[in-house]
């Protein structure tokens, strides 16, 4: 069987903030937006159903997780959940921190406009908010 292995465009747009019991949470280099993506550190796995049953439990956990740590961090008004794949075959999870006045508000983030990347110190500060989050 082989290992996990992070696809390479999720490596090249995103910052590692932890590995969690399932999944390794990336935060999305784009400053516009507090995007947070899951990915389940299994080797293979392209759709949901592709994650066992206690598996899938623990993204859907995972997934709450993120989405109040970054409803607590930020005041978002909502947050959205999302797992496209159309880019990137490896399964993901997209949680995102939105609200009126956003670029994209109230249509997709996905394909609205290019990335504006973050300072190193501001993604830094954000990935430390993050971990020491509860």
């Amino acid at each position: 069987m082989s290992a996990f292995a992070l696809h390479p465009r999720l490596e090249a747009d995103t910052a590692f903030v932890a590995d969690w019991t399932l999944s390794r949470v990336l935060l999305m280099n784009d400053a516009r937006y507090r995007w947070l993506i899951l990915v389940p550190c299994r080797a293979g796995l392209v759709e949901l159903y592709d994650l066992s049953a206690d598996d899938r439990a623990e993204l859907v956990e995972e997934i709450a997780r993120a989405g109040r740590m970054l409803k607590a961090l930020t005041g978002a008004a909502k947050i959205n959940t999302g797992a496209l794949g159309n880019m990137v075959p490896q399964l993901h999870v997209h949680v995102l921190a939105r609200n009126p006045g956003d670029p994209a508000w109230p249509g997709p983030v996905w394909g609205h406009s290019p990335a504006e990347p973050y300072r190193d110190t501001d993604r830094d500060a954000f990935i430390t908010q993050l971990v020491n989050a509860r």
